[in-house]
């Protein structure tokens, strides 16, 4: 398409998806009936549902260029047209947010007869969850004002830290020719998992002088969102500063506090795991920048074939549906395979609308990682599929407190076929390799959680804390899951300084909730094959209900210590088959 066809598509497609969008807009803005009829509000909801299906604020042309963004990264052309499209979609999303925020206001009084409308039953978990969050909302100006804001009292903050950072460079050892070389930030943090010690100290000591550099800017960084955060939560008569979170995930707070207290009594999982890595290493402590070191070798080549081959007899052990799906993504060229010059590092699986196919970028080099990578992006598709089938536009999603359970639950089943035909010297490297996912995933997020709820209670008590201090408390909860056999040596009191987790506010648990709730289900699996009805149960809800309702219907209480025991059990297994299989060779 030459450029001035494809700016005249572009400016046609706009104005379609401007046109409908206004339809609706213009219909409802100066209604209220809706507001106080449930037959009304049905009927709108109906027509909203219909624009969000088919348009949306970017509709295919918005998805579209997007996925191709993500296949050309240095395409400018493209770059400029994904900005185009999203200072639209913006306005657009602003003025159609009455919609749902009026909706919200219905007053407590009225909100029953709503709620009992037959006709509103598939949109009964999404009123309940609006009516929720009217209590913390305010006024439509007030909310418009909170939300021009953000960008001078949040987003600039955390993006300066960041892009400094992302511009620092130092000479450090390279891993191929021993010698000191230039290196980016990103480089420089990927060498601290080198297999070299060399390589490692001397990105480690790099690291340390760039997380010093900027910690000053840093402390006026975080003190400056915590302080804007404050003042939200205040605003929006939040009790606790993680309250914001459950909310937009639609989780209990008394869930994710069973949670995070179920693993934190259970720190010692980690301490042991850590003391067997020194062991298996030949060292009394490990270093801090040691956690992430492979141990061994994991030499066999997965090439694509292979890899699908495989997940495929995985999918089709577990359910057909899962098979078939999978072969469905492959014949009609929704997975995007083999790395590419420009295209997006990673991997990760996209949806838009519930009428838009979901597609997989893969960047598959041969390694084991890229088979399990393989089988967690279809996981995310699986669940996609699952719920198109079976809900609409409104509820095509998930919360971010399960959207990892798909993904992980496929992950370690595919794992686990490989570890059958694996010989022992392989199975001891794959084992540490899973352990030592397993153990950043849960423990260490849920370390980093209770992190950032002192950060926060610290703050809102004294008004300010100086870099010193946050270092303080940073190293007291690392040091509290990772143990005695870590040592945390002098400069890792500034690792705080690069952690993004941190700016985004709690969204942490999300990664140990996913995973364990993923273990409950693969040892309910294991146990009885056709407890996988039940997870296709699962999968298919999207945001039809909470998932603390989801799973009561599935017979589990995730507000219950004993569910997320089970989990972190899945975890302990692991360490003690690890552990002997290490002695059977005599590795330790």
């Amino acid at each position: 398409m030459m450029k001035s066809e494809e700016k005249d598509f572009t400016d046609q497609k706009l104005t379609e998806i401007k046109t409908e969008s206004y339809k609706f807009i213009d219909k409802w803005k100066d209604r209220n009936d809706y507001l106080s009829n449930p037959q009304v509000l049905y009927e709108a909801i109906k027509e909203y549902e219909s624009w969000a299906t088919n348009y949306g604020t970017s509709g295919n042309l918005g998805y579209y260029f997007s996925l191709k963004s993500h296949l050309d990264e240095s395409d400018t052309k493209i770059k400029a047209i994904c900005n185009q499209i999203h200072d639209f979609s913006t306005k657009i999303e602003n003025d159609i947010q009455f919609f749902m925020h009026r909706i919200s206001k219905i007053s407590f009084e009225d909100q029953t007869k709503f709620l009992d409308f037959e006709k509103l039953s598939e949109y009964k978990h999404m009123l309940e969850k609006l009516f929720q969050e009217s209590k913390y909302l305010l006024s439509e100006p007030e909310e418009k004002i909170l939300n021009l804001k953000s960008l001078t009292s949040y987003s600039n903050w955390t993006k300066m830290t960041s892009t400094f950072l992302s511009k620092e460079e130092a000479y450090v050892l390279d891993e191929k020719t021993n010698k000191k070389l230039k290196k980016n930030f990103s480089e420089i943090s990927s060498l601290m998992s080198s297999t070299n010690k060399e390589v490692r100290k001397s990105a480690k000591n790099a690291f340390d002088k760039i997380q010093k550099k900027y910690s000053e800017v840093a402390e006026h960084e975080i003190n400056s969102i915590l302080q804007n955060k404050k003042i939200d939560d205040e605003l929006r008569n939040f009790s606790r500063p993680d309250t914001a979170r459950h909310l937009s995930d639609d989780i209990s707070t008394d869930v994710v506090d069973a949670m995070i207290d179920s693993v934190s009594k259970n720190f010692k999982i980690a301490h042991d795991y850590y003391e067997l890595k020194a062991k298996l290493f030949k060292v009394k402590k490990l270093d801090y920048e040691d956690r992430n070191v492979p141990y061994g070798e994991i030499e066999k080549s997965y090439a694509f074939e292979k890899s699908t081959k495989l997940v495929k007899s995985v999918f089709n052990n577990l359910d057909k549906e899962f098979f078939e799906i999978f072969e469905c993504f492959i014949n009609n060229g929704q997975v995007d395979v083999f790395p590419k010059k420009a295209k997006s590092a990673g991997a990760f699986c996209t949806h838009g609308t519930i009428k838009q196919p979901t597609y997989i970028l893969l960047n598959h080099t041969n390694k084991l990682n890229d088979v399990l990578t393989l089988a967690h992006e279809l996981g995310h598709g699986i669940n996609n599929e699952f719920i198109k089938k079976s809900q609409g536009e409104l509820n095509f999603d998930t919360p971010l407190s399960t959207a990892e359970v798909a993904s992980t639950f496929m992950e370690d089943f595919v794992l686990g076929k490989i570890l059958k035909t694996a010989n022992d010297e392989e199975r001891l490297s794959i084992m540490m390799m899973k352990l030592n996912d397993d153990i950043s995933t849960i423990f260490r997020q849920v370390a980093c959680y209770k992190f950032e709820q002192e950060l926060h209670f610290e703050f809102r008590q004294k008004g300010y804390l100086p870099k010193e201090e946050i270092g303080i408390i940073f190293k007291k909860h690392m040091n509290s899951y990772m143990g005695e056999y870590v040592d945390q040596p002098k400069g890792t009191e500034n690792w705080w300084v690069y952690w993004s987790h941190i700016r985004s506010f709690f969204y942490v648990y999300s990664y140990a909730s996913g995973l364990l709730i993923s273990k409950s289900l693969q040892n309910k699996v294991k146990k009885d094959k056709a407890f996988i009805l039940k997870v296709k149960t699962f999968l298919s809800a999207g945001l039809s209900k909470s998932p603390k309702d989801i799973f009561k219907d599935l017979g589990i209480d995730i507000s219950q210590k004993d569910f997320w025991n089970n989990g972190i059990e899945e975890v302990s297994k692991l360490l003690t088959e690890t552990e002997a299989l290490a002695k059977k060779l005599k590795k330790i």
